[in-house]
């Protein structure tokens, strides 16, 4: 049985130019964590994330200054860019107005049904897609007695009403998220929404809490739903740099084989053979690699003995001990240099590698 099935056909949507949904490969994006208004920290900020490759970025909007905003900073970065609106319409339309490339809304929570229709008729003349989000702490009272308390059902309950807003005002261009801060109940919730629309998904764990228990959470739910599928962009939420976002969301689809993020970097988890600074090395190497796109295997090894024979399928790997460093190609040593000189090797041997994948 293949490690994920056959991705379920659900219709394409662009977020500027970034297609989501459809034959299009699934996105990473993320959220930045900076004041919108601030339009230096923010176009900092986002401009590191496209290092990363980021390929859609949210900002919040909780006030006309960061609406304004979002004209400044769409001039400065290169990745589409989405407004998160929360209850105030005349956000949504100043979002638009000054260049967001999609919005996310509540219709439920957006107002009456005439403020819904102008965020709507906005969106539409631009040619802007809606993201629905739906969260499990933010569900109305009535849902929540009507499936007495918040439960999968609930949330896909939510989901469908505020779909059918949208639908009734002929509004078709529409991306969905279920998102609870457990693995369970988000799986349970997206799988029953799949089976009923075929609008493309935004999917993710939100509130997953700081590293540790984020990647956890966040690799579970996303790994589960993406393996059976279900998932059209998606978005690891930490409690941590965004950068890490983008870094953990590459590594998912990658750990999938849905998609291929420049270098992979694999090291052993080292053990009483082990006698160099492999944590220091690896992370040296996996930050002097950040934003690198050619698709390369990478090995650290901590053992010269056993390290090229565990790595062979490494295109390149360098494994080190007793002052002496080895470089290796596929299992076969071709450098001996001084242990000191690892991180440098390797380095200048994945450029080498990269200049001649580019000739």
């Amino acid at each position: 049985m293949p490690l994920v099935q056959t991705r379920k056909k659900t219709r394409t949507l662009h977020v500027g130019d970034v297609a989501v949904g459809g034959d299009a490969p699934v996105s990473v994006q993320s959220m930045a964590n900076t004041r919108t208004e601030d339009v230096a920290a923010t176009v900092a900020q986002i401009r590191r994330l496209e290092e990363v490759g980021c390929e859609i970025i949210r900002v919040a909007v909780p006030g006309m200054e960061a609406a304004e905003a979002i004209a400044s900073i769409k001039k400065q970065i290169s990745i589409p860019l989405v407004a998160d609106i929360h209850f105030d319409h005349r956000l949504a339309i100043a979002a638009a107005e000054h260049g967001a490339d999609a919005l996310r809304i509540n219709p439920g929570n957006i107002g009456s049904r005439d403020k819904v229709v102008k965020v709507v008729s906005c969106a539409r003349e631009r040619g802007l897609p809606i993201r629905i989000g739906v969260n499990a702490g933010s569900l109305s009272q009535e849902i929540l007695d009507r499936f007495d308390g918040v439960t999968p059902e609930a949330m896909v309950a939510s989901a469908l009403e505020n779909i059918r807003i949208l639908e009734e005002l002929d509004f078709f261009d529409i991306k969905v998220s279920l998102k609870a801060s457990d693995v369970t109940r988000t799986v349970e919730a997206y799988r029953l929404l799949s089976s009923k629309v075929d609008y493309p998904l935004h999917v993710g764990v939100t509130e997953a809490g700081s590293l540790f228990p984020g990647v956890v959470k966040s690799s579970l739910g996303i790994g589960m739903l993406l393996s059976e599928g279900i998932g059209d962009t998606i978005r690891v939420s930490l409690t941590r740099d965004p950068v890490e976002e983008i870094r953990v969301g590459q590594e998912i689809l990658k750990s999938l084989e849905l998609r291929r993020f420049g270098p992979e970097v694999v090291s052993c988890p080292t053990c009483g053979r082990c006698n160099i600074d492999l944590f220091s090395i690896s992370e040296q190497v996996e930050e002097a690699l950040l934003g690198r796109k050619t698709p390369v295997k990478i090995a650290i090894m901590g053992c010269v003995v056993n390290g090229p024979g565990e790595a062979r399928e490494a295109d390149i790997g360098i494994a080190g001990g007793n002052g002496i460093g080895i470089l290796f190609e596929k299992g076969k040593v071709v450098k001996k240099f001084p242990e000191e000189q690892l991180v440098e090797v390797l380095l200048a041997a994945i450029d080498a590698f990269e200049k001649k994948q580019q000739a």
